[in-house]
């Protein structure tokens, strides 16, 4: 099982060097994942059938009197970076 680390020499905007936390401890990893694990009701987006189209959202739209929900991100397709 991997450990994480954080990087012990960050400096902070004033020029104070932060200390890093403590590495996870492998007998919590499990219990931290699934507290940072999104549940099953957090995702309700996931379930929308989006269209990659703007035409056809367009054309899907108005065919049933809907406004169009735009969800547009910049920077790389699998994150902003």
């Amino acid at each position: 099982m991997r450990r994480i680390v954080v990087i012990s020499f960050l400096v902070s905007a004033l020029g104070t060097p932060l200390r890093s936390a403590e590495p996870i401890a492998p007998g919590q990893f499990a219990k931290l994942h699934a507290l940072i694990k999104p549940s099953a009701g957090e995702d309700k987006w996931a379930t929308i059938p989006w269209l990659t189209s703007l035409w056809e959202a367009r054309k899907q739209a108005a065919a049933e009197g809907k406004p169009i929900l735009l969800w547009e991100m910049d920077g790389h397709p699998l994150g902003c970076v």
